[in-house]
């Protein structure tokens, strides 16, 4: 990592363009779902894509199947098939997505400091009025 400020050029790493290690760090593991899938697949040896769908219900197979290719191609999980009728396929944390886990789990310490901050309700509630905030 530079000095703050400093100016670096662009570089590339297995295809994703960046300036600092803090965004290539977000182009692995950025957006909604690929910190919740490394989040679900912690504490279980292996999931499979019905169970880790399951853990996520507003996730579409399709974006599920994508965020699974991306996070198997930049080796943060593998993903086994087996020769079976019907199909099988596991998904496994590998020692690079083990490493993760850490940040991920200060992430959550952060929520969780955050409703204890501003509150929580159900989701089915009305939403406050911005003037209430």
């Amino acid at each position: 990592m530079g000095e703050p400020g400093t100016i670096c050029g662009r570089r590339r790493c297995l295809g994703k363009e960046y300036s600092c290690s803090m965004e290539l760090s977000l182009a692995v593991i950025g957006g909604k779902w690929k910190p919740l899938i490394l989040w679900h697949l912690r504490e279980t040896p292996t999931l499979r894509f019905s169970a880790l769908r399951r853990t996520m219900p507003a996730i579409t197979q399709k974006m599920l199947t994508q965020q699974l290719r991306e996070l198997e191609s930049d080796g943060l999980l593998t993903r086994t098939v087996f020769a079976e009728v019907p199909p099988r396929v596991e998904y496994a944390l590998t020692d690079l997505g083990r490493g993760i886990i850490p940040i991920l789990e200060a992430l959550c310490r952060f929520g969780k400091e955050f409703e204890a901050r501003f509150g929580v309700e159900a989701a089915d509630a009305p939403a406050p009025a911005a003037a209430e905030r």
